[in-house]
């Protein structure tokens, strides 16, 4: 009996075809993790190139920045000797109003507040975010170990080394998570209050410490731009968990998770709907 040689399997891709179908997302989920993976890279270090710069002037004592900062001290430090009610008023604010504990324990209530309304992932994504933003800020400080500004006779002091800026940090990260957080249960028309308000505190955070000699102008833009850095980091990843469950992008505007002000903002834990199987979360 004839023996008919073996049938030929299917062919395997080319190279080419495998990069072709990566880069038009028609490989399924692994190139949609690929994508996002490499988006996410991306986004965050085009984010972190500004603090890189602003570390590398520090480091390197760049006159003109040397020079932002020492005129900059100098003339707030006489303007402070001069009136010493406004320095009691900065010092309310940068101690208590936007003291780095109260602003964490405003997102800890957040996070409190969102376990009970079991929106499990965003309320991960709001401590993580905070508790990421505490380490390295300290780990920063501790590597750069920036001294403070030396001033005559100092109306403020402060202890631990100056960049960045450990204040003007935690207001940027603690902001923005409130912000993105809670921005769905606000109507649009009223959105621009509380973006005014974040506004205001994470740059009135910075005035005052600048305003009271215990940081320079570059400890506090380092603060921001690190600050920012952490924010953009955790919600890509957040948002890669949106695109998995098949929920819409949202954009800046209308907050990280505008389904939070529906019953059920998120699915329960160990679910995961398959993108378009109704689950009420997608406009």
């Amino acid at each position: 009996m004839a023996q008919h040689p073996p049938r030929p399997g299917p062919r395997p891709r080319s190279r080419r075809h495998a990069i072709r179908a990566f880069l038009t997302g028609r490989s399924g989920p692994d190139a949609a993790f690929g994508t996002r993976l490499v988006l996410t890279v991306a986004a965050t270090a085009a984010v972190s190139v500004p603090f890189v710069l602003a570390l590398v002037l520090v480091e390197s004592r760049w006159p003109p920045l040397y020079r932002l900062d020492r005129d900059t001290a100098e003339r707030l430090h006489r303007a402070a000797l001069e009136d010493p009610d406004r320095v009691r008023v900065l010092e309310f604010l940068t101690g208590v109003l936007w003291d780095p504990v109260t602003m964490r324990l405003l997102v800890a209530l957040l996070v409190i507040w969102l376990l009970r309304r079991r929106a499990w992932r965003l309320a991960a994504w709001a401590a993580v975010t905070a508790t990421a933003g505490a380490l390295i800020g300290f780990l920063t400080k501790n590597v750069v170990e920036r001294a403070r500004p030396h001033l005559p006779d100092p109306v403020s002091h402060a202890p631990g080394f100056s960049f960045p800026s450990g204040h003007a940090m935690t207001a940027m990260v603690s902001c923005a998570v409130l912000l993105l957080v809670l921005l769905p249960l606000v109507p649009p028309a009223w959105r621009f209050l509380p973006w005014a308000l974040a506004v205001t505190s994470v740059l009135g955070v910075g005035y005052t410490r600048v305003a009271l000699g215990v940081h320079w102008v570059s400890d506090v833009v380092g603060g921001w731009l690190l600050g920012l850095v952490v924010v953009t980091a955790t919600t890509l990843v957040f948002e890669a968990w949106r695109a998995d469950a098949g929920r819409r992008r949202t954009g800046v505007g209308e907050g990280l998770e505008p389904e939070i002000s529906t019953a059920e903002p998120e699915p329960a834990l160990g679910t995961f709907p398959r993108p378009g199987s109704g689950d009420g979360s997608r406009g």
